[in-house]
């Protein structure tokens, strides 16, 4: 039987797209690249993905009950868009918070920088003599004799060369990783590298010359992976279930890394071609999901990962593209979750921490990855956060974009302030806001040391028969939100609580408490104290770092020296498997809760 088509029409998009009726409006809007936030990843958990039918008829999953939403109805009809399929041509209303454009790429674009350089790849500008009748030694051999050294020749570089010699007039430029000729190109073109930051959430992407050390520009993007499910275990059920969704989740990762690869050279007047060397980070998941390596084991008790050394991997052989015969170098993981974006963190801030008796590296995210050093000694853990604190699995929850709540507050006459990123009417609640919200909540008295949203306050309303804490018109937390809060913060708190424990130390013992990542650059520290996320030590001890991945993925990429650093870590650091510790389970309800008694420690 065929299966019947019907268009989708997104009037605020100006696009339109088939839909099979076998398929919800969420998988057909991920098919065509329409973006509907789904943190689930369209398992029909989370209510993210909402959408007004403003015209057409839709089938919903659940009951097979028809239902129309009909444009002059008093009430937009909205309807989460993975539960129901097309059944006729339909107008599509996306909310606003899918539609909100991203304003913090993340990728430290204000700082300039210049990188200590011992490149894997360079180039060398060569001129040979013309092949004659009586010099007819083939063009490889001609190319190491110029060198003065033996080389080997990548295959497409090989099938390169012999055009750019006589088109250069025997005149050309070389890229050589090592004694392996990877392409040629006409003298005076750039040696360019490209450094990614494969997060959950983001990718951040960093051009860099590999001649003068300089980072020349740099961009970020959603992971578009997202579709399948904002945390990672959402995308490897959804890679395990199905081998087709596995190359969908491979592809959208390379599809990612080639249109930042693409915009960043443009952006500075250069070519994909002009890009040698590719160095990437994520964690394990991001790691295995980009290579097409199995995840299934990785999915479940052991966690175990394919594959956890450093890899060197033609970019050509995984779909990047750049210079024929570039290499990218993936950042080794240290096991379970603790991928290499934990690992370029560590080398991004030993700095930091070197010479300190006591400290914590902590990266906040859907997966929060945390070491503790001590004396040399590296403890390192992996917390399954969830996307809660970075505004996933939240009613209102949305990304760092414009309309997004950043801040929230009680001003003097105790009501609830917030401050909307670009200035504009809140449409939705950012991380940074999430994590800020609970804690005025918590203050004001709306919520209790249990995390009960109070009835009777001014800012508590009832939305189909549950109670809501209303921060602005529109946008609220419900109870389910403050529970996938207390769940994220309970398990960070409790990582930290374990590793201290393994080591035989207290939490006063951390001289230096660095917070990394994206969402860790715009936390408030007072508010991760008051909610419970942190531990109550003075505010000098700890440091925001922001994308401290992004970094050390950079001077990976710019320094062999590095590249083995990072090895090092990686092999020094022992995985902690919290799920097999006898405290963890007390320990985490413990921290369920929010601290009743706080001190205001003042920053010194």
């Amino acid at each position: 039987m065929s299966n019947p088509s019907h268009t989708l029409h997104f009037s605020q998009l100006d696009r339109q797209i088939p839909a099979q009726e076998t398929e919800s409006l969420f998988q057909s809007a991920r098919r065509h690249g329409v973006r509907i936030v789904g943190a689930c990843g369209g398992r029909g958990t989370c209510g993210t993905c909402v959408v007004h039918i403003v015209t057409g008829e839709v089938e919903h999953s659940a009951s097979t009950a028809r239902e129309l939403g009909e444009a002059k109805t008093s009430k937009k009809k909205w309807v989460q868009a993975c539960l129901v399929s097309a059944r006729s041509n339909c107008i599509v209303e996306v909310a606003p918070r899918s539609l909100a454009p991203v304003v913090r790429a993340e990728t430290d674009t204000g700082n300039t920088e210049t990188l200590a350089l011992d490149a894997a790849v360079i180039s060398r500008d060569i001129t040979l003599p013309e092949a004659t009748l009586t010099d007819t030694l083939a063009d490889v051999d001609r190319v190491c004799r110029a060198l003065e050294m033996p080389i080997s020749i990548d295959l497409s570089a090989a099938r390169q060369l012999p055009g750019a010699m006589r088109e250069g007039q025997w005149s050309l430029s070389v890229r050589l990783r090592g004694n392996e000729l990877i392409g040629t190109a006409r003298i005076g073109k750039p040696t360019l590298g490209l450094a990614v930051d494969l997060g959950t959430t983001n990718a951040a992407a960093f051009l860099i010359d590999l001649e003068s050390g300089k980072r020349l520009a740099s961009l970020g993007i959603e992971n578009p992976q997202v579709a399948w499910g904002a945390d990672v275990i959402s995308r490897i059920n959804a890679a395990v279930k199905s081998e087709i969704a596995a190359e969908e989740l491979r592809n959208a990762a390379v599809a990612a890394i080639n249109a930042l690869a693409h915009d960043l050279c443009h952006a500075v007047g250069a070519a994909v071609e002009d890009i040698v060397d590719v160095v990437v980070c994520g964690n394990t998941a991001m790691h295995h999901l980009l290579l097409g390596l199995p995840v299934s084991q990785l999915g479940r008790a052991p966690f175990v990962a394919a594959v956890s050394s450093g890899a060197d991997i033609k970019a050509r052989e995984i779909g990047i593209h750049t210079c024929p015969g570039a290499y990218v170098h993936m950042a080794p993981n240290v096991g379970g979750f603790v991928g290499g974006d934990h690992v370029t963190a560590l080398l991004a801030t030993e700095d930091s921490w070197t010479g300190l008796g006591t400290s914590i590296v902590m990266d906040i995210g859907t997966n929060t990855e945390i070491s503790l050093i001590h004396k040399g000694e590296f403890l390192t853990a992996s917390a399954p956060s969830g996307p809660a604190l970075e505004g996933g699995h939240i009613s209102c929850g949305m990304r760092a974009a414009e309309g997004a709540i950043e801040r929230v507050r009680l001003n003097e006459d105790g009501l609830i302030a917030v401050e909307v990123i670009g200035g504009k009417e809140a449409v939705g609640l950012c991380g940074s806001g999430v994590l800020d919200a609970v804690a005025a909540l918590h203050k004001a008295g709306i919520m209790d040391d249990r995390g009960r949203i109070a009835a009777g306050h001014r800012d508590v309303t009832e939305i189909e028969g549950k109670r809501v804490a209303v921060l602005a018109p529109g946008v609220f937390l419900t109870q389910d939100d403050i529970r996938a809060v207390q769940l994220a913060k309970a398990a960070i708190r409790t990582a930290v609580d374990m590793l201290l424990m393994q080591a035989g130390l207290a939490e006063s013992d951390i001289e230096r408490f660095i917070i990394a990542g994206a969402f860790g650059a715009y936390i408030d520290v007072d508010a991760g104290v008051a909610t419970g996320l942190f531990p109550d030590l003075p505010r000098e001890r700890f440091s925001q770092v922001g994308n401290a991945a992004g970094v050390g993925v950079r001077r990976m990429l710019a320094s062999k020296k590095a590249r083995s650093r990072a090895k090092e870590l990686a092999d020094g650091c022992r995985y902690v498997e919290l799920s097999t510790l006898s405290a963890f389970q007390k320990s985490f309800l413990k921290h369920i809760g929010f601290p009743s008694n706080t001190s205001k420690r003042m920053q010194a």
